[in-house]
């Protein structure tokens, strides 16, 4: 997926994010230009750094959305972070250089991953072979006249067709080495299991579990012996270098707001901080140290109270692209509620077909629902598209709390009537606001 032209980006992100075209666009050549740079000789490569985007905009239009879905794309390691939960170094707060370290474990994850299912193939026959031997232990101790060829035959036959997934057999299997975090927050968790490990043996116990739990298990097990941590390590920090992408959101709650006098740890001190890594350092972690400077830094924050221009000049500097991203209206949260692949009327479609509730919404009703969740964004405070989850939950709360599963699929039809029903409260308010002068 790294080959995306921009334009095939954004008609990707689409499938999930309604309007805020400049965001998308602006996302879109930053990816690709990750592309591009990987394509050019090492000496220009390493000149080129990333573009870091801040996007203002009002919570709920899509800004994390945006961020998280252009990582998905790509299988890039992503990490979202508050710039609130910062403080400058030496004040009680987590560190900067902590989102670091965080985005290093996620790249670990990922890549693990990968390996897990390159080598899945090959441990699963070994699993299955030693699944085997303990069923047929088992069965020959019940069946001790049977003929063993025979009886090896048809444990196999049954154990590939699912028979024996739910018996009980007794496996030897390693216990996991305890994790104890020795300085938290500071990437700091050492797994003395793995210490000793070169020193003492691994102990095994003996445990009695289902065929398919200790399938499960026994599979992990395999998997880690055919996995070289030292190169997923590498191979982890590497794909944290030059794919992470960190979202910082919040980012105004750190800008000044001029009446401040002198430095604020909060505010100031982390702008400071955070400065290092977007202009390129060495952080250590656990699994070796890795260089930020190609890491793509997107900052996200309303801007309601104080500005971009806050920001200390040094941290704007980084930050060359701004995007502002507009407030949703009727129209987008239609599109919102019916567009999406996992648009919320399918999700609460899918949730209640559970319970065999067989839920259709009428095109009328979805406008209502669309104009009411504009109107409360407009009087109340502005949540962009989490209103819709708030009107929605409202709205099928009968039908969640009473729906069971114990009757034939019931089709629920949510038409203007039902919606007026369950808004009639809300409705009233609007209509009593034309009589206030």
């Amino acid at each position: 997926m790294m080959d995306l032209s921009p334009k095939e980006i954004v008609k990707e992100l689409d499938k999930y994010i309604i309007g805020q075209e400049k965001a998308k666009r602006a996302v879109a050549i930053a990816l690709r230009n990750r592309y591009r740079r990987s394509k050019l000789s090492r000496e220009i490569r390493e000149e080129i750094t990333p573009k870091n985007i801040i996007m203002k905009g009002p919570t709920g239009v899509g800004k994390t959305e945006i961020a998280r879905r252009l990582a998905k794309l790509v299988s890039a390691p992503f990490l979202k972070v508050e710039a609130t939960k910062f403080t400058e170094v030496g004040y009680v707060g987590r560190d900067c250089e902590s989102m670091i370290r965080d985005l290093v474990e996620v790249s670990i994850r990922l890549v693990k991953e990968e390996k897990r299912n390159s080598v899945k193939e090959k441990a699963k026959a070994s699993v299955d072979t030693k699944l085997i031997d303990a069923i047929f232990n088992t069965k020959k101790q019940e069946n001790p006249d049977r003929p063993v060829d025979e009886l090896r035959h048809e444990i196999e036959d049954n154990f590939y067709k699912g028979v024996y997934d739910n018996e009980t057999i007794e496996i030897n299997m390693v216990e996991a080495p305890k994790t104890i975090n020795i300085m938290p927050g500071m990437g700091g968790d050492m797994d003395f299991g793995s210490v000793l490990g070169s020193i003492f043996p691994p102990q095994r116990k003996k445990k009695k579990m289902t065929v398919a739990k200790a399938e499960e298990i026994l599979l992990n097990e395999e998997v880690e012996k055919l996995i070289d941590n030292d190169s997923v390590n590498a191979e982890a920090i590497a794909k944290a270098e030059q794919e992470g992408i960190i979202f910082i959101d919040e980012i105004d709650k750190i800008a000044g707001k001029g009446s401040q006098k002198g430095p604020d740890v909060s505010r100031e001190g982390v702008q400071r901080d955070i400065l290092p890594l977007v202009e390129g350092c060495t952080v250590n972690t656990k699994y070796g140290t890795i260089r930020t400077d190609y890491i793509l830094f997107i900052c996200a924050g309303a801007f309601h109270i104080s500005k971009i221009e806050d920001l200390i000049p040094e941290f704007q500097g980084r930050f060359p692209i701004r995007v502002e991203l507009d407030s949703l209206g009727a129209d987008d949260f239609y599109k919102i509620l019916t567009q999406p692949k996992n648009a919320l009327t399918l999700q609460y479609q899918e949730l209640l077909k559970v319970d065999n509730i067989d839920l259709k919404f009428s095109d009328e009703a979805l406008r209502i629902i669309s104009d009411l969740a504009e109107k409360e964004n407009d009087t109340n405070e502005n949540i962009g598209a989490r209103r819709l989850h708030s009107l929605l939950e409202t709205l099928l709360e009968d039908i969640s709390f009473n729906a069971n599963g114990n009757h034939p699929l019931l089709e629920v039809n949510i038409d203007k009537a039902y919606v007026d029903n369950a808004f009639q409260d809300t409705t009233r308010k609007y209509d009593l606001k034309k009589y206030i002068i």
